[in-house]
């Protein structure tokens, strides 16, 4: 039996783990075994990042069904559930609210303990497939790690026991701080028209969630928005989703915006760290943009993430709301000031998290689902 497993499948998942598997690959004291669920598989949105952060590679690799969220799910758990059946863990750990962590009841249904990592995270937008999976894995996890001190109130409002809930800050801004000075580097991966357009001002765009590109409105919404934006260049790495939708739509995007394939986590945060603003429904980009000291539109309905409205570094754009006025929130998110203290901690959460885990699997005290382990009277259930 090994300690434990850790399980990931998207390309923010290997960004914001990655000193978290380096810790763990350079400790003795527990072992553990890397599985990749095959969620993402294209180099760009994968391998692409092992070999920029010099992260451990997976020791096993699942394929998994791709056509639609039920079969990734379902394929998920089932590739996750034989593996079980052979491998033996003290504990499975998942990061995220992603297809992914729905392998959770994999584990559950092996009596394995659940570690999530990114728990309590709450948009309170029951439309986002994220929510749900999200809200499943906390109420299944023996150990949550929350970001931060609202985010576990959250958990402990919906019942959730407080010996399960440890705040950690956001592993994130660790990763921030190791890799900023190789930022700069990300220039090398930009072909020459991509670099032309960067050495000017210009805005940087990502937009991928489903109730975002599957809502014709909202899609249309958000396309308003970003051909509102005349006077500078726009960058967009584009999903394959996001794609194929546009494609199959009569949408026009204005000449001044450059589209992409998804790109690597170096050129991207080179990017980022340089464009005059983002404009973004990504929960992970709008952190890095306000660790960065870099103003954001938040092209959401609702966020798990209002914190970055709380120290001013992010405008709302709500792609539901036909009457928003673009010239609007673009002139909101110009008349930002940049210089605010980001909120999501000290730069040390990875390292808070694996002295935790090692704890854990020593005292092997990762199970907190028994009687007593719940924040109310359960007695009246074992009743003779």
């Amino acid at each position: 039996m090994k300690d434990l497993a850790i399980v990931l499948g998207i390309r923010p998942d290997v960004i914001r783990a990655s000193k978290i598997l380096k810790l763990l690959e350079n400790q003795n004291e527990i072992d553990f075994d890397f599985l990749w669920s095959g969620q993402h598989y294209s180099e760009n949105m994968k391998d692409t990042f092992f070999t920029q952060l010099n992260v451990p590679r997976p020791n096993f690799e699942f394929s998994v069904d791709k056509s639609n969220d039920s079969t990734i799910v379902s394929s998920t758990i089932e590739n996750l559930y034989k593996h079980f059946e052979t491998n033996k863990y003290k504990a499975v750990v998942f990061l995220g609210d992603t297809n992914t962590v729905m392998g959770s009841v994999a584990a559950a249904q092996h009596n394995i303990p659940i570690v999530h990592i990114e728990g309590c995270m709450r948009s309170y937008d029951w439309r986002m497939p994220e929510e749900k999976y999200r809200t499943v894995i906390d109420h299944l996890s023996d150990r949550i790690y929350a970001y931060l001190d609202n985010y576990k109130t959250q958990g402990l409002n919906e019942g959730i026991s407080e010996n399960i809930i440890k705040v950690t800050g956001n592993p994130i801004v660790d990763i921030i701080n190791e890799n900023s000075k190789i930022f700069d580097s990300g220039v090398d991966y930009l072909d020459d028209e991509v670099l032309s357009l960067s050495n000017e001002n210009f805005v940087l765009v990502t937009c991928h969630r489903r109730e975002n590109i599957l809502n014709e409105d909202s899609l249309k919404n958000i396309i308003s928005l970003l051909n509102t934006i005349d006077d500078r260049n726009i960058i967009f790495p584009m999903g394959y989703k996001t794609q194929e939708v546009l494609k199959n739509s009569n949408i026009q995007l204005n000449t001044n915006i450059k589209v992409l394939d998804p790109i690597g986590y170096l050129e991207f945060m080179y990017l980022l760290k340089n464009s005059n603003y983002v404009a973004t429904d990504s929960g992970t980009v709008v952190e890095e943009a306000c660790i960065l000291n870099v103003p954001s539109i938040q092209m959401r309905y609702s966020t798990e993430r209002p914190e970055v409205y709380d120290v001013r570094a992010s405008v709302k754009f709500d792609p539901t709301n036909n009457l928003v006025d673009s010239n609007e929130v673009i002139g909101a998110v110009m008349n930002l000031n940049r210089g605010w203290s980001h909120p999501f901690g000290d730069g040390n959460s990875s390292e808070i998290i694996v002295k935790d885990l090692i704890e854990l699997s020593n005292s092997n005290t990762f199970k907190r689902h028994s009687p007593k382990d719940y924040p109310f009277d359960t007695s009246r259930s074992f009743k003779e």
